[in-house]
């Protein structure tokens, strides 16, 4: 059985015995759109509850255009051009680009324009969210759960503002899009870590593809309600990152809508549990580091066996990453055991420590196998996870822990898919 997995910019080819136990799970394949700058236009022209874009904005309007950064692979270079003549009367000067890095690092030159576009890059002014910048950063109110929301200064200045992203199932927000370009896209250190606090990652209903009760979505939405985005633009995008599906203006309708169409077409039932899973992080660019692959290994654990084992593959260009603590807090730890016990500590509070969190449950539930080229065995290792030098010979070695007639299952796609056993209830 010849399976290849989404892996960097080339995809990863493996070969299994047809003897094996193996099923191959994706999500619904969904043809581009035949000519997805018109579809563009013509959403923008027939948006979701709301008035077209055009008519939404005065030409001594001051336009904030809030995009993805480098960890998403929204098609800008299709989406730009098509948005920016809509606000073809707003003078140059007067549209500002918002980069939602949250808080990951801020993007290269080279990186903004292999996204953006030289037009781009040499017409507008880009600024990148600084999360540890309190100074760019001012108090907009609190959320239910008393979260003080502090957002970009520049953002909140904006006349109109306009959300753009891709909208894909997510690890605890339950999806992308939507909100998250505002916080944790554009949001201070503080305010990230108390949305995605430890209370919230542990949260049953804080999972892939769930919006209703989970505090971590409901708290993103109350946020950017706080200052509401003019308009929303976001897409949904097949496995060959070709846009299939558009949802334009009102910030929550439009959203919500596209959730409901990429649910439909990512989640997908499996009827008990598997010995090992083998999966992606969806290949370039959400597979750039150890970090964004987390996502990966989340959405095999939904499906593997507790003892059972996941075989993961990522390019990790950018290595675990060196910015931000994960690593850091990775290599302080001896064991799953102590890093979530370190992380539930009365008044801990630490950046990127919940991605330590779910690191460490996923650990706490299977092995896990890593496969890199670009990652050392003794990197791999300090991450608490297992070196895979190739993926059909670990399969071998699992054989012979679980035996020859081991359930297998593969996620191509990886967190593309939402995979879930067919009486979870939370789907």
């Amino acid at each position: 059985m010849k399976i290849k997995l989404d892996y960097g910019k080339t995809g990863l080819n493996i070969n299994l015995s047809d003897s094996l136990n193996v099923d191959v799970v994706e999500p619904m394949y969904r043809e581009a759109l035949p000519d997805q700058a018109a579809a563009i236009e013509d959403a923008l022209l027939r948006p979701i509850d709301s008035k077209p874009l055009r008519d939404l904005v005065r030409q001594s309007s001051t336009v904030g255009i809030v995009f993805n950064d480098i960890t998403r692979p929204t098609p800008y270079q299709i989406i730009l051009p098509i948005l920016l003549q809509e606000l073809g009367n707003i003078p140059d000067e007067r549209i500002l680009f918002f980069n939602a890095t949250g808080t990951h690092r801020a993007n290269t030159e080279a990186e903004l324009r292999e996204m953006l576009g030289d037009d781009v890059l040499r017409r507008y002014r880009i600024i990148q969210n600084d999360a540890l910048d309190q100074p760019s950063h001012k108090t907009v109110g609190a959320t239910s759960s008393g979260n003080e929301i502090r957002l970009h200064k520049e953002y909140l200045d904006c006349d109109t503002r306009i959300v753009t992203g891709f909208i894909e199932p997510h690890i605890f927000a339950g999806f992308s899009g939507g909100g998250k370009a505002v916080m944790p896209g554009l949001a201070l250190l503080e305010t990230v870590l108390r949305n995605h606090s430890v209370k919230n990652v542990d949260h049953p209903k804080a999972t892939w593809g769930v919006t209703a009760g989970n505090p971590i979505y409901e708290e993103i939405r109350q946020a950017a309600s706080l200052v509401p985005p003019s308009f929303l633009l976001n897409v949904a995008l097949n496995r060959k990152k070709e846009i299939t599906a558009i949802f334009s203006g009102d910030f929550y309708k439009a959203h919500e809508q596209g959730c409901a169409y990429v649910k439909k077409n990512a989640m997908a039932a499996v009827e008990k549990p598997y010995d090992i899973v083998i999966t992606s992080n969806s290949g370039y660019p959400l597979d750039l580091n150890l970090y964004q692959t987390i996502k990966g290994m989340s959405a095999a654990a939904r499906i593997v066996k507790k003892g059972g084992s996941i075989v993961v593959v990522a390019d990790c260009w950018d290595g675990i990453p060196d910015h931000g603590e994960y690593s850091k807090l990775l290599s302080e730890a001896d064991s799953y055991e102590s890093l979530l016990r370190t992380i539930r500590q009365e008044g801990y509070f630490r950046h990127d420590m919940w991605q330590v969190q779910l690191h460490g449950l996923i650990l706490q539930k299977a092995d896990v196998y890593f496969y890199s080229h670009n990652l050392s065995d003794e990197q791999i290792e300090r991450a608490l996870l297992k070196p895979c030098s190739k993926v059909e010979e670990t399969v071998e070695e699992l054989l012979h822990k679980y035996g020859r007639d081991a359930s297998i299952c593969i996620l191509p796609e990886g967190p593309q898919t939402i995979p879930y056993i067919s009486h979870d209830s939370l789907m």
